[in-house]
């Protein structure tokens, strides 16, 4: 049984920085196991960031690009994205998830954490 864990939220001002993380037990290594990050704003839209796989290049949602990083360590057991530059757009609820497919797109993720609150402020 797969199961996320976030953590690493908090309030910051705006051109702060934050790095959350996302431990991850229970992945079958038949699986491809795709992680990536969303995020749900004031409209609870769930949108998503970035994604990452064993290799290759990782992917992420055009408004972020060049601030936030993605990757894995810890073994691939921990998921992280690091911030930097963040603006008050970026405000939500940040949710971890895994899944087989390479996408931006929430339905090809089938396991997701509780999320993780980030706020900035002006």
């Amino acid at each position: 049984q797969v199961q996320l864990m976030e953590s690493g939220g908090g309030s910051v001002q705006a051109g702060g920085s934050l790095r959350l993380s996302c431990v991850a037990s229970g992945l079958d290594p038949s699986e491809p196991n795709v992680m990536a990050w969303f995020r749900q704003g004031s409209d609870n839209e769930r949108q998503g960031v970035a994604a990452v796989h064993r290799l290759g290049a990782p992917m992420y949602v055009a408004s972020v690009k060049d601030r936030f990083t993605i990757g894995r360590d810890g073994a691939n057991n921990t998921l992280y994205l690091q911030m930097n530059g963040l603006r008050v757009e970026d405000t939500g609820v940040y949710f971890c998830a895994t899944g087989k497919y390479f996408s931006l797109r929430p339905r090809d993720f089938g396991t997701w954490g509780q999320g993780t609150q980030v706020t900035v402020s002006s």
